[in-house]
């Protein structure tokens, strides 16, 4: 961890499932991360998929503030997604929650 809050944003998406209970649980999940600080969250937006055939996609982006340095809240993301069951197959397939750190500091 590092000192100082830094903020970050990160962009969450999810098309398998019930997509939007998905997003909420990847969010409280950030919440309950320590060292991170959920600030706010955009709307939820549908869009279209990249890649194979498959169902839109839910996206939204998070604000947190976090003690954590870039590859530990990467690591932080990437086991919210494990625990959440996505599974890395298809390239830009379908998953169950995808969590990107978009900008950090």
């Amino acid at each position: 961890m590092s000192g100082h809050p830094v903020r970050a944003f990160l962009g969450l998406g999810s098309n398998v499932g019930d997509r939007l209970a998905n997003v909420q649980q990847a969010v409280d999940r950030l919440a309950r991360t320590e060292g991170i600080r959920v600030v706010r969250a955009s709307r939820v937006y549908e869009t279209d998929p990249v890649g194979p055939p498959q169902p839109d996609y839910l996206n939204a982006v998070v604000e947190v503030e976090t003690t954590l340095r870039p590859q530990s809240l990467l690591e932080a993301c990437l086991g919210i997604e494990a625990v959440m069951g996505r599974v890395r197959g298809e390239r830009w397939g379908p998953r169950v929650i995808d969590l990107d750190v978009l900008t950090y500091g």
